[in-house]
Formats: structure tokens, C-alpha cells, sequence
């Protein structure tokens, strides 16, 4: 039989000679991607979006086709791999950005896309932000419901 104190003693011994031996991730490195490529999504938003002012909708109604343009480039490039080979190296830099929700989205999609249109794409597009979607609508009903009745 084997004595469970041995084992222990074993154990946290295994634990501090990995812990040691683990790399150590490059954080500084890891920051500075994630800036960056949080960064120049936005510029690249801002850029569309002083595009859409400039020929002649107002901050307001320009919002609308910007995210459109984003959410759309995020898709594509997801599917075409790029992507997701940015948010390896970005982390959440890629991740927080609108353009990380349409990717959360369609990333699923392509990987089970060989199961079909039914039981791959449509049933897995909302595996990773589905339960986003059922917890941000509901609150936003609950809210809503809360707002109304104060009027």
C-alpha cells in the first residue's frame, strides 16, 4: 500500500521543481501586444468612423456602419485564419474589442463547419457567445423592466 504521507511529501516536492523549471511567460511583451493591437483596432475604428462623418452622417449615425465594418473584417479575417493568429499573439488586446465578439462567434462555426450547415455551423455558432447573449438580453430586459417601472 502506499502511504499517503510519502505521496503528499512527493507531491508538493514534484510541485516546487516545476514551478521552478516553468517558463515564465514574457509579460512585458505580452502588454505591449495586447496594447497595441487593442489600439490600432480602435484607430482602425475611428478611422472608419471619421470616414462615414466625412461623407455626411453625422457621429451618431456613422456608429452604426462602423461596427458593421468592423464586426464584418473581424468575420472575414477569422475565417480566413488571420485572426485567430492575431489573438495568439495579442491575447486580449484582439479579444476586447467588438471585433472579439464576432470572432467568438464565427470562430465556432468554421470549426464544425465539415458537420454541416444544421448540426455544425448552426449549432455551434453560439456555443462560446451564446450564454454572452442570454445574460447581456436578459439584463438588459431586467433593466429595462426596472427602468419602466419607475416611470
Amino acid at each position: 500500500m502506499f502511504d499517503s504521507k510519502v505521496s503528499q511529501a512527493e507531491q508538493q516536492k514534484f510541485q516546487e521543481q516545476f514551478e521552478q523549471l516553468k517558463p515564465k511567460p514574457p509579460i512585458i511583451k505580452n502588454v505591449l501586444w495586447a496594447f497595441f493591437v487593442g489600439g490600432l483596432i480602435c484607430v482602425l475604428g475611428q478611422f472608419f468612423l471619421n470616414y462615414f462623418a466625412s461623407i455626411g452622417l453625422s457621429k451618431k449615425d456613422a456608429a452604426g456602419p462602423t461596427s458593421i465594418l468592423l464586426i464584418f473584417l473581424s468575420a472575414l479575417f477569422t475565417g480566413l485564419g488571420i485572426y485567430d493568429e492575431l489573438g495568439r499573439r495579442a491575447g486580449a488586446g484582439s479579444i476586447v474589442p467588438i471585433t472579439g465578439f464576432a470572432n467568438s462567434i464565427v470562430a465556432p462555426a468554421m470549426e464544425f463547419k465539415r458537420e454541416g450547415y444544421v448540426f455544425g455551423i448552426g449549432a455551434k455558432m453560439f456555443v462560446i457567445a451564446g450564454p454572452v447573449l442570454v445574460y447581456g438580453i436578459s439584463t438588459a430586459v431586467l433593466i429595462g423592466f426596472i427602468y419602466w417601472l419607475k416611470l
